[in-house]
């Protein structure tokens, strides 16, 4: 007769699994199931947070991006409105270069498009020619302008279905209208840029229309009339967003039937609204890592306890003895991948990190340095200019008021130029040379640089020609050199008891100008000219303006060199073929 524990062992052994274990794997299971739930709806409100704070940051930059746009166009009207050229052109109605003057403007600016019409709306100049001609009494930005003494702005929406952006403000003379200048704004390439970075972007103005979105059909709509716009979804996408609604929190909306996070911030122009949609992807796509490697653990842990079970049945057959044998190695392999693949995970992050961050700080640190280097002293004659203008106007000495201001547009549009001739450090460049005379633009670069001069208190001895010496090139980009050179003079001479800089323009076969200083001389004249090579102090200069220098002689068929003065001191020689004397560009 069978015992009730013998019993109970023969059915433990008949089920291959004793009691004790199929306990543990009851509470491992469990513990399991637990551990899941509570480790997804952690880590997946950390990961949310996480994507809604980058999305938001991407935001940011895109309302900056925006802003900076409408400010730049905003000053265009005011500057062309009091533009003497397009005032006598209205007051004469002679426009026969006007159209190219606005398209040569427009260049320069990077406005879309820009308009000047006459006292009764005629499209008299554009950058469009094909709008020549037509009227524009009716239009909106015409007459908003025509009732606003300020710089009137105007959101159309266009035929096409999109929107256009414009600015108009009125020409006057004295207090009569005689016409009005519209430019227009691109903002339709921010939706372009957008659709690279986010599933779904959108602009709002004060009323909620949709002025701008990556999807199209969202344009002129309410923000919740766009999210209604969705195909109707299939049974395996209703089941799927189930199971999404289970696993995660209720999504912020759907775009094309995918849960997306909503982030909104407010664009600080006219109370506009920027939103944007970010798909779950990379939200779920890190907690299933997560949890992955949350049950890989607890398979293992299973493996364990069914590895100590099995062993009892060793003695009993070969065969468990086999199987058992086999899921250890299975096991072993098992956390030998695990392993591997955690380790390059980490790498993989770590080098995706460091060299997103090293593009960034490049990339703001080459476009900061170069535009603070070559605009300062246009900025700073700028400034002088106005100072003397305002003391001009509380002279009620009007006429030379308006010739400060004639210089100090100048500068704005020498100011375009040098931020085009940055470019030249990367490619040649393409500009229209003529016949220049270098003492010219010697005296010219001067000019720009008496504030410094003067302040710095250094003495400049020139010796020049008495006879021009002409050579073919950009003013612009030779004036630039000049600056260059002269500024590193100033630096090299501070600290020296009787500072000077010696400027030679000579002319033989060449045309010679020479930039000579009483400072303490080059140290490494091999990496003089390296992009971001520089000996002066942190805040003082990121080592570009050498190296574009170069990069314009050279375009101009030139040669720059550097030496040692045999008195101390350092000596710039740039070389340009002369106007007429035909010789290969330097190397």
């Amino acid at each position: 007769m069978v015992s009730p524990p013998d019993l109970d062992n023969r059915r433990s052994s008949i089920l291959g699994v004793p009691l004790w274990g199929r306990a543990v794997v009851v509470v491992l299971v469990a513990v399991a199931f637990v551990s899941t739930w509570f480790l997804n709806a952690f880590l997946s409100e950390s990961f949310t947070e996480s994507t809604r704070n980058r999305a938001e940051l991407r935001l940011v930059l895109y309302s900056g991006n925006i802003q900076s746009e409408l400010q730049r166009n905003s000053v265009v009207p005011l500057l062309l409105a009091r533009d003497p050229d397009l005032i006598s052109a209205l007051r004469e109605a002679n426009f026969a270069t006007t159209s190219q003057r606005l398209i040569d403007l427009q260049s320069e600016i990077g406005a879309a498009t820009i308009e000047l019409l006459d006292n009764t709306g005629r499209v008299v100049a554009a950058t469009d020619r094909n709008h020549l001609g037509k009227s524009r009494s009716a239009d909106a930005a015409f007459v908003e302008a025509r009732r606003s003494s300020d710089t009137a702005f105007l959101v159309q929406e266009l035929e096409s279905g999109g929107f256009g952006f414009s600015f108009a403000r009125p020409v006057r003379q004295g207090s009569e209208v005689i016409g009005v200048v519209i430019v227009g704004a691109d903002l339709t390439k921010f939706e372009r840029s957008w659709a690279g970075f986010a599933d779904a972007v959108a602009l709002m103005d004060s009323s909620g229309r949709i002025i701008l979105a990556t999807e199209p059909r969202w344009r002129g709509r309410s923000l919740e009339e766009a999210l209604a716009l969705r195909d109707a979804p299939s049974a395996i996408a209703r089941a799927l967003r189930v199971t999404a609604d289970w696993a995660q929190s209720p999504p912020d909306a759907f775009v094309r039937g995918e849960a997306v996070l909503q982030s909104e911030i407010r664009v600080p122009f006219r109370g506009w609204r920027l939103v944007s949609f970010t798909r779950y992807d990379s939200v779920r796509e890190s907690v299933n890592a997560a949890l992955a490697l949350l049950l890989t653990g607890f398979a293992l842990l299973l493996a364990l306890v069914f590895y100590i079970v099995s062993r009892r049945a060793w003695s009993q057959s070969a065969v468990f003895q086999q199987e058992s044998e086999e899921l250890r190695a299975l096991n072993a392999r098992l956390q030998r991948e695990i392993a591997a693949r955690v380790r390059v995970q980490k790498d993989l992050a770590v080098a995706e990190q460091t060299l997103a961050q090293s593009s960034k700080l490049a990339s703001l640190g080459e476009m900061s340095a170069s535009v603070s280097h070559e605009l300062n002293q246009p900025l700073a004659a700028m400034k002088t200019y106005l100072a003397g203008a305002r003391l001009l106007l509380k002279s009620k000495r009007s006429e030379e008021a308006l010739a400060s201001f004639q210089r100090i547009d100048d500068l704005i549009d020498r100011m375009g130029a040098i931020a085009r001739t940055l470019k030249s450090f990367a490619r040649k460049g393409g500009e229209a040379f003529a016949p220049i005379d270098l003492r010219t633009c010697l005296a010219d670069a001067l000019t720009m640089m008496e504030p410094m001069l003067r302040d710095s208190r250094v003495l400049v001895v020139r010796t020049v020609p008495p006879n021009p010496v002409i050579i073919r090139g950009d003013t612009v980009r030779v004036e630039q050199v000049i600056l260059n050179l002269v500024r590193n003079a100033v630096d090299a001479t501070r600290g020296v008891n009787s500072p000077q800089i010696d400027i030679i323009i000579s002319q033989g076969e060449t045309a010679k100008l020479t930039v000579r200083d009483n400072g303490q001389g080059i140290e490494n004249i091999d990496s003089l000219f390296e992009p971001f090579y520089t000996t002066k102090p942190a805040g003082m200069g990121v080592g570009l303006g050498l190296a574009i220098s170069s990069g314009i002689v050279n375009d101009h068929g030139g040669r720059l060199t550097a030496l040692n003065g045999p008195d101390g001191g350092a000596v710039f020689e740039v070389e340009f073929p002369r106007e007429g004397v035909h010789r290969d560009a330097a190397e």
